[in-house]
């Protein structure tokens, strides 16, 4: 039994004797938990897609950034916004449906990215562009990292009552005085920033997920909004835990992991959900089912 304790201590404290588990753990639950809140007014909007438009579109600005010398923020705020602005522009101006629209211009901006990172020349392996970089970041990407997070929850603490009415009812909303074209820039704004803050963590291709898993899995969970916005950020934040103690344990990809750790959330809720989970329906239903088959045969 003392084995057993000990075992499991150690499991816990042996990596947090390393710096850059110690950096990994403060960049994931950050980043974990911007993504979570912002996660739960795409899954209300239905801005799955764009999201995954938007992190995706990041990527040529990111390698500019680097061929130049600047912070990768500064480029992926630039194509981030600008990719959003080049679907609002399309999407009005031609015949072409909304979710078509998204899917050529963030593959196009990705494709994009991909020629860059083959051209540039540098002895830096990008990749981590791509697949994050979380057990190598810098003070200065963490001190990065840590502002645009404050800035995103200010942001979303200051305005959270008209960003959920549009997300309800964009028309009530409008109706109140609420400008929802101006939220939905807003709230556009707010998905760049935050990409940026992920892409630190799991890369360009895994930061859809956390920017829509840990909404999706609470929205399972619970129908009141600020309810649902605990349960995300605490989703997020146990996953990214989970997850770099996953990777440094099994030597694995510690984005990944994140991801994983996720989406075995979101899949728990989906099946044990008291009200909402597949399982706990088909359970109640057994009874009703049992006992109108009799009576169809009288």
């Amino acid at each position: 039994m003392d084995t057993l304790i000990t075992g499991t201590v150690e499991w816990f404290t042996v990596p947090l004797q390393f710096e850059f588990v110690q950096r990994a753990l403060l960049v994931s639950v950050v980043a974990g938990v911007v993504c979570a809140v912002l996660s739960c007014w795409m899954t209300l909007v239905g801005w799955s897609l764009m999201g995954d438009a938007v992190s995706h579109a990041v990527l040529p600005g990111v390698v500019l950034s680097f061929l130049f010398g600047l912070p990768f923020a500064v480029g992926a705020l630039v194509f981030g916004a600008g990719s959003v602005a080049l679907i609002g522009v399309v999407n009005r101006t031609s015949r072409v449906k909304e979710d078509a629209v998204i899917g050529v211009v963030f593959t196009t901006m990705f494709a994009l990215g991909l020629v860059l990172i083959s051209r540039v020349p540098s002895q830096t392996d990008l990749g981590h562009i791509l697949f994050g970089n979380v057990l190598g970041v810098s003070d200065s990407e963490i001190w990065q990292i840590l502002v645009l997070a404050a800035v995103v929850l200010a942001v979303v603490w200051f305005k959270h009552r008209d960003l959920t009415l549009y997300a309800f009812d964009p028309v009530h909303a409008h109706a109140v005085g609420i400008n929802p074209r101006l939220l939905e820039t807003l709230l556009l704004g707010l998905l760049s920033v935050t990409v940026v803050i992920a892409l630190q963590a799991v890369g360009i291709i895994l930061v859809v997920a956390m920017v829509i898993i840990p909404g999706a899995t609470a929205y399972l969970l619970t129908d009141r909004f600020e309810r649902m916005l605990a349960i995300a950020a605490t989703v997020a934040a146990v996953a990214a835990v989970t997850g770099v103690y996953a990777s440094f344990h099994l030597n694995v990809s510690t984005g990944g992991s994140i991801v994983l750790a996720q989406a075995a959330a979101f899949t728990a809720a989906y099946l044990f959900s008291p009200r909402q989970g597949v399982l706990r329906r088909r359970r109640a239903r057994l009874p009703r089912t049992a006992t109108a088959r009799p009576q169809a045969g009288r």
